[in-house]
């Protein structure tokens, strides 16, 4: 993968979105962005418990009322600013973050490499 790899115009994320990406093309997401209090923070899209997918379909990364990340796969709840979990099985452990550059002209890119398997490198 070519770095920096963009990713969206940042206007498509609106406050309480995620959107997920596959810059790797291996056929789901493999990291997703979320805005937050009018912040953008880019994740790793896995679980920390078991490595899961935290989406159950595409862009579904917010419980009902956007103030949460869910991992659908056992429900666990990770603020969206520290990636932190604060219920389920995980409670104390994090979402891994990516760092992340927005162009002058508003692309919101990828600047750092990661494996298939999410690790950084």
């Amino acid at each position: 993968m070519v770095l920096p790899q963009p990713l969206c115009r940042v206007e498509c994320l609106g406050e309480g979105d995620a959107l997920g990406f596959d810059p790797q093309r291996c056929g789901q997401a493999t990291l997703f962005a979320v805005r937050y209090r009018g912040e953008i923070y880019l994740w790793r899209n896995r679980c920390p418990h078991l490595g899961t997918p935290m989406n159950w379909q595409q862009h579904a990364f917010f419980n009902a009322t956007a103030d949460r990340l869910v991992c659908f796969a056992h429900g666990a709840l990770f603020e969206p600013d520290s990636g932190q979990c604060v219920q389920g099985v995980c409670l104390g452990q994090a979402l891994t973050p990516l760092a992340y550059d927005i162009t002058a002209d508003g692309w919101l890119r990828l600047t750092e490499n990661f494996n298939e398997a999410g690790n950084t490198e």
